[in-house]
């Protein structure tokens, strides 16, 4: 069974910095591509960035690009997003799935990142 355990949200003030981290189990980690998504209050989940398998290629939304980088370490199955330089409407619940462009797998719950002074 697919399971998803997204950590390293929290409060953070504009400019500021978060990594947050995505433990997997149940499939086969090394064998996927990965991604990170967010939903903000009232808004559609959107994809962030996306990392292909063995991590050689990566794909970021033009609202982070430059900001966020998405790795991987396959040896931990494990997927991370670095957020730098945030900003207000960086503020969501960020969720990882499998998969580049479009899920593959459920949900896990997520972790609440609040960009604010």
């Amino acid at each position: 069974q697919v399971h998803l355990v997204e950590s390293g949200g929290g409060l953070v003030q504009p400019g500021g910095s978060l990594r947050l981290s995505c433990g997997a189990s149940g499939f086969t980690f090394s064998s996927y591509a990965m991604s990170w998504y967010r939903q903000a209050p009232g808004k559609e989940r959107e994809l962030v960035a996306a990392i292909t398998s063995a991590g050689g290629v990566t794909n970021y939304a033009d609202s982070v690009k430059g900001r966020f980088t998405i790795s991987r370490d396959n040896a931990k199955s494990t997927v991370y997003l670095q957020m730098n330089s945030l900003k207000p409407e960086d503020t969501a619940v960020y969720y990882c799935n499998a998969g580049f462009t479009l899920p593959l797998g459920s949900w896990g719950q997520g972790t609440q990142v609040t960009v604010s002074s």
